[in-house]
């Protein structure tokens, strides 16, 4: 009997052991959350010491993701992911032992969340690369699906609770131990990954890179050269660039309301607490874990553009009355639709990345994924609070609502999507090189299109 599509991934070791470490170090970054909070408040800090940790988090990803892309693209992928969750191991164990023995300070908490930062910004660009390497193009859609799925339960639900436990029952030091031994889990288990993810990344250029002939100052213009290449493949890419500037807009219109102002909404319009807004978030995030799940369980649709800019702007729709609701269960129902329609496209963009990205641009794009997105996130949760100051929260999420489907529009016409999806179908077999006809010698093309070079180059992988 066959499996069913979302568990085809399981049917890899590689993948097995990956999606069990990803899982630890999740549930671990769940945890981290909650006792990283306390821990601070331990210390004697407030609103101003928490910010500053948090911020230093969120420095590190930022000002190092594209140089976690070009990484990915350049080292193997294998080592890279070991490497992060070492750089985890020691700093959540350090902390641990320095708050176990009474000597933990606040510059240590700031220092270890800035090098976990840095360490995020290195492992989701070689995730993202090492999928496609281990996993057979068609299963890639329910690979991304279940990480969607396992993200909001394990991050969102399940971590933050197991913490909550251990600091109300012992002290915040022991929920720091706890995401400690998550994460000595997690690099235990990638090291049983194959010696094959040890090989250079596809069209890697090894020991003869720019980088080391040139000496350390052509390690600088070889980190230029690589992420120009990046850059310079999105742009002549209309698919790709117009699906970051929506995104890039989506996050300046809709996660500033999101997360500064729907507590306000709460208080003045459902007179609720803080549990009522938790509750929704949650409501929020299991709504993005169904759909994840229910993407996985098909194959990718045909018109897969169309779909994945269809979910996000008709699910950005509901946000325009958000403003207006004085209903605690028909808002909880239009976030839930948000963040089920958000995760459809998620799953959908994440696969598209690895299927029609070549191999040896993958992290690069990836990390400019990943940055557009995080650029504007900081603008828009600065911007939310003032601007509600000035107007009415009604007409801040009327224009979250109405923006984002209508550039949903102009991106699927502007970058012809209609057409492309048409003409680079994804759901019938995959071919090798499924992205990079443009890119490669013909010679090669024709090669990577005979039956026995598909089947030796899925049997490498």
């Amino acid at each position: 009997m066959a499996a069913p599509r979302a568990l085809r991934p399981f049917a890899h070791r590689e993948y097995r052991v990956l999606i069990t470490a990803l899982a630890i170090s999740i549930f671990g970054s769940g945890m981290w959350a909650v006792a990283m909070v306390y821990q601070v408040i331990q210390l004697g800090g407030g609103p101003l010491e928490l910010s500053l940790v948090a911020t230093a988090a969120a420095v590190g990803l930022v000002a190092f993701v594209l140089a976690g892309g070009i990484a990915a693209d350049r080292v193997p992928q294998r080592l890279l992911i070991i490497a992060v969750e070492g750089a985890n191991l020691l700093v959540i164990g350090t902390i641990s032992l320095f708050s176990m023995t009474g000597l933990l300070q606040l510059w240590h908490l700031t220092a270890g969340a800035f090098v976990l930062g840095v360490g995020a910004a290195f492992f989701f660009p070689a995730y993202s690369a090492i999928l496609p390497r281990i996993l057979p193009a068609e299963d890639l859609l329910a690979a991304n699906g279940m990480e969607g799925t396992m993200r909001p339960i394990l991050q969102q639900a399940a971590g933050p609770a197991v913490a909550g436990v251990l600091v109300a029952s012992f002290s915040p030091p022991w929920a720091v131990t706890g995401v400690s031994l998550c994460h000595l889990s997690a690099f235990i288990v990638l090291n049983f990954l194959g010696r094959h993810a040890l090989d250079v990344p596809a069209n890697g250029t090894g020991d003869s890179s720019p980088a080391t002939q040139r000496g350390p100052g052509g390690a600088v213009r070889s980190f230029l050269l690589d992420l120009r290449e990046g850059v310079s493949y999105t742009l002549r890419t209309p698919w790709l660039l117009w699906t970051l500037i929506w995104a890039c807009l989506s996050v300046l219109f809709i996660i500033g309301p999101i997360e500064v102002l729907i507590p306000f909404v709460v208080r003045d319009q459902l007179h609720g607490d803080s549990r009522m807004f938790g509750f929704l978030l949650a409501v929020m995030g299991v709504g993005g874990a169904i759909a994840s799940l229910a993407t996985a369980s098909f194959k990718l649709p045909r018109r897969y553009l169309t779909v994945m800019l269809a979910s996000w702007g008709l699910g950005s729709l509901p946000l325009a009355a958000v403003g207006i609701m004085d209903n605690f269960w028909v808002l909880a129902a239009a976030l839930f639709i948000f963040g089920a329609t958000g995760s459809v496209g998620m799953v959908i963009w994440g696969t598209l990345l690895q299927r029609r990205v070549p191999p040896h641009l993958l992290g690069r794009v990836s990390s400019l994924d990943f940055f557009v997105s995080l650029a504007l996130m900081p603008v828009s949760m600065a911007l939310s609070g003032p601007l509600a100051q000035v107007v009415p929260i009604w007409l801040i999420f009327l224009a979250a609502g109405v923006v984002c489907p209508l550039m949903s529009v102009v991106a699927l016409f502007a970058a012809r999507m209609l057409t492309d999806e048409i003409e680079h179908p994804l759901d019938a077999e995959p071919t090798a090189f499924p992205a990079a006809d443009a890119d490669l010698p013909r010679p090669l093309l024709r090669n990577c299109r005979s039956e026995p070079a598909k089947r030796q180059l899925r049997g490498n992988r």
